[in-house]
């Protein structure tokens, strides 16, 4: 029976670093079902999921932590099972942006959690525009539990998005 297991890696950003923990998982007769790249700061920051028998697992978690050695980078394996989806009565996609403060996905964040809504991914950057301001856009993909108003969660959000001072738009997933 397959297993999964999460693979996280992070180090200083420099080419060839996913060819080389590719090359790990098909030496280890694994599949990459899912990952993520990204670049923070000067940081290379690689996440994947994993699916193999017991014993390619087991291999990759044992074989990881050289390769983090030789390639300098901070690794970490997590076993895990398959995504159960809980009921869903709809998808959103929420977006926003505006003067970057501290706090704003907190409160947007803690907002959504207050009502059980999921966020199935998030994806935030802050960037300083032509006038020294740091802007930030940030965009989640939501999924609203059955018996929840959209309607309502949109009045909700999109107040406490004015009241921050944002400007956004919470639109059904196409």
């Amino acid at each position: 029976m397959p297993q999964q297991l999460v693979v996280t890696a992070i180090g200083n950003d420099r080419t060839g670093i996913v060819s080389r923990l590719a090359r790990l998982v098909t030496d280890c007769n694994c599949n990459i079902i899912d990952s993520r790249m990204a670049i923070f700061g000067g940081e290379f920051t690689f996440i994947m999921l994993l699916s193999g028998d017991s014993v390619a697992i087991s291999r990759i978690e044992h074989l990881l932590p050289g390769l983090g050695l030789e390639l300098d980078l901070t690794t970490m394996t997590k076993r895990t099972s398959a995504h159960q989806p809980k009921p869903v009565a709809a998808h959103y996609v929420l977006e926003y942006k505006g003067l970057d403060r501290v706090g704003t996905l907190g409160a947007i964040t803690g907002l959504l959690a207050s009502r059980d809504i999921y966020i199935g991914s998030l994806q935030s950057e802050s960037k300083t525009d032509k006038h020294g301001q740091n802007l930030m856009h940030t965009v989640m993909t939501l999924e609203l539990p059955e018996g929840e108003s959209a309607q309502q969660i949109e009045t909700d959000v999109m107040a406490l998005i004015n009241d921050m001072n944002l400007t956004g738009s919470f639109q059904a997933q196409t």
